[in-house]
């Protein structure tokens, strides 16, 4: 089923540079042991979540890189980007031993009102 969200502004940059990191993440890490990952987009009242699962038992943490590194600050950004929006993200275990990433922010946008700056 397709329906319309009322995510805009800043708050739809934020979903969408989210989501790019966890993909990117799934891409990078979990490729070694599947070729496949998943994304879910969904709404409920008052929030917006995305969830990306991959096959990789290794749960991701975020690390804090050192000034020369060239990556490894992706989950540092989303924590930070969640944090601002008045989010929550968290990993789950899969019933086949992989993973499932996936953050939860509220439409209102955090400080900006609903959906931040237009």
């Amino acid at each position: 089923m397709r329906r319309a969200v009322p995510v805009r502004g800043e708050l739809m940059d934020t979903v969408l540079l989210i989501v790019t990191e966890l993909v990117a993440n799934a891409a990078r890490h979990a490729a070694l042991l599947t070729r496949e990952i998943g994304i879910e987009v969904s709404a409920g009242a008052g929030w917006v979540g995305v969830a990306v699962e991959d096959g990789h038992p290794y749960r991701p943490a975020a690390l804090e890189s050192g000034r020369l590194d060239t990556g490894g600050r992706g989950l540092l950004l989303v924590t930070s980007l969640t944090r601002e929006a008045g989010g929550a993200w968290d990993v789950e275990r899969t019933a086949s031993g992989g993973k499932t990433v996936w953050v939860r922010l509220p439409l209102g946008g955090g400080p900006g009102g609903p959906g931040g700056p237009a």
